[in-house]
């Protein structure tokens, strides 16, 4: 069974559309004071951490991991307080909220879940594709390698 959505006045979505740009600035800017107020938390924790003092392998251990962790969640902050820096830049260019790769104009219930997208959904799909696409071709290729080389070495 297909579904298919409600039409839309046109004239009220662009202006819908018109009212969410002037409040993703604001959003954009909140979420951006979030990110670094947590990212500071967490350095912040990292050097007042404990000291190695009385401390067995298992909590140096589990402090390392603790480390990585913070690490990869700041480095992952870090791709997104760039993405939001991005976005703020197309509201002041005026290109926020059009498909980078087709033009066009990227729907509003996707800006409003994720505000500093680049891509409308259409074009996020190809991309995604192109990707797993790639992906399998390099883990061939890596297979290819691994069964060439273990052919060789058998034959010396």
């Amino acid at each position: 069974m297909r579904y298919s959505l409600p039409k839309t006045d046109p004239e009220k979505e662009k202006k819908q559309r018109r009212e969410f740009l002037k409040q993703a600035a604001d959003t954009l800017q909140e979420t951006k004071k979030q990110l670094l107020k947590e990212m500071q938390g967490r350095v912040k924790e990292e050097t007042e951490g404990i000291k190695d003092e009385g401390r067995d392998t298992y909590d140096l251990a589990s402090d390392e991991r603790d480390r990585e962790i913070n690490f990869i969640l700041n480095d992952r902050e870090r791709e997104k307080l760039h993405a939001i820096d991005e976005a703020l830049q197309r509201i002041k260019d005026k290109s926020y909220g059009i498909c980078e790769s087709c033009e066009g104009e990227i729907q509003l219930g996707r800006l409003k879940v994720l505000p500093f997208t680049r891509l409308c959904v259409k074009c996020q799909e190809e991309t995604e594709k192109e990707s797993r696409r790639q992906k399998t071709l390099e883990d061939e290729r890596g297979y290819r390698k691994l069964v060439i080389t273990d052919f060789e070495e058998d034959n010396f």
